[in-house]
């Protein structure tokens, strides 16, 4: 069986990780639709769905609050732990999620109508 390519990726990278989520049957039908059209598997639909769509920060202090809580939680691992590969897994957690929020702020950057742009 040949393998798919997807943009930029390793087709070869060895997938051990398990991710899940529960869904009302309405909401399985149509993602199960959806899937069904797009002609992906349904592993490659999922990855290429959640790692290339727009990602909005929204102010809030819910949202705020859970990026907070995140924070916190990886800066107490590293402050507690001792196992080398609990802190590499953190500190890829930690580039993950700010390399996340600085593409979202050059996305904004590029799209925003700054005063300056409006005034010339």
């Amino acid at each position: 069986m040949k393998a798919r390519s997807g943009k930029g990726h390793d087709t070869h990278k060895i997938r051990i990780t398990t991710m899940s989520f529960r869904v009302t049957e309405e909401e399985k039908t149509a993602l199960e639709a959806r899937i069904k059209v797009c002609g992906l598997p349904k592993g490659e639909y999922f990855r290429q769905s959640l790692l290339h769509q727009q990602i909005r920060i929204t102010a809030g202090r819910f949202h705020s609050d859970r990026l907070s809580l995140e924070l916190r939680k990886m800066r107490e691992t590293l402050e507690v732990t001792n196992d080398c590969e609990e802190i590499e897994q953190t500190i890829n957690a930690c580039n993950a999620l700010l390399r996340q929020i600085k593409e979202i702020e050059e996305g904004d950057d590029a799209h925003d109508g700054t005063q300056d742009d409006q005034h010339e």
